[in-house]
């Protein structure tokens, strides 16, 4: 299923957003409690912005799908920019992880949280994802844009811009 993000004006010069899985596969999947938020969220930042994907995210949505064609007609490149991981998000994601280790977490490897946070931060992009805690724990200057936390979500609750 192609992610169709409704007609409009593409923002331009307007603030990047790194697009985390959780709201593509939210779309993608048609999740019945998030897929309406998620759509009208990255409609908005796709309205004020560029929206940027990178492999980590790739790599998480492509297992809902056979074939890698598919998977690129759902992310379309005129919605979607592509960009590499950068070095610098990756030592950025390696610190974060440190910490999160020293905090007593169990995960043996850098989660790909890290990694999409670290990249939203060395960039100074937004970070537009349903599960943001995280995010606010280890990379607390990155602006998010998800819900509000902890509450259960319905059509047309707004998005908590942090």
């Amino acid at each position: 299923m192609a992610i169709e993000l409704r007609a409009s004006s593409f923002g331009t010069g307007g603030p990047v957003t790194l697009v985390d899985s959780s709201v593509i596969l939210d779309i993608v999947t048609d999740d019945p409690a998030w897929a309406v938020w998620s759509a009208d969220a990255l409609t908005e930042a796709r309205d004020n912005g560029a929206l940027v994907i990178n492999p980590i995210v790739y790599a998480e949505v492509s297992a809902g799908f056979d074939r890698i064609e598919d998977l690129d007609d759902s992310l379309p490149t005129e919605d979607f920019q592509r960009e590499a991981l950068p070095y610098e998000a990756a030592f950025v994601a390696g610190k974060a992880f440190l910490t999160y280790r020293r905090r007593g977490g169990q995960k043996r490897s850098p989660l790909p949280d890290f990694y999409i946070g670290a990249h939203a931060a060395v960039r100074s992009y937004r970070l537009l994802t349903r599960d943001a805690a995280r995010y606010r724990t280890y990379f607390p200057t990155v602006r998010l844009i998800a819900p509000e936390p902890e509450r259960p979500i319905g059509q047309g609750q707004d998005a908590r811009r942090s």
